[in-house]
């Protein structure tokens, strides 16, 4: 797994999906269930970081649009 400033959102929410196709299976591994539930929260941080920021870069474009 790469780290969270190597992982881009997309695949952020690749892997996220990909956990949570693990999780709904019935062939979960409870020995793993902490550590994929550790990645997930891991994950769902880094893309509400992404979106807030990417919001935060759109915001200031806009601003500079209305400002001209």
């Amino acid at each position: 797994m790469a780290t969270e400033e190597q992982v881009g959102y997309a695949e952020a929410l690749a892997e996220l999906e990909g956990i949570l196709t693990e999780l709904e299976s019935d062939e979960v591994d409870v020995d793993t269930l902490a550590q994929h539930v550790q990645r997930a929260s891991l994950l769902i941080e880094l893309c509400r970081e992404r979106i807030g920021n990417a919001r935060l870069r759109i915001e200031e474009v806009v601003a500079q649009l209305d400002a001209d």
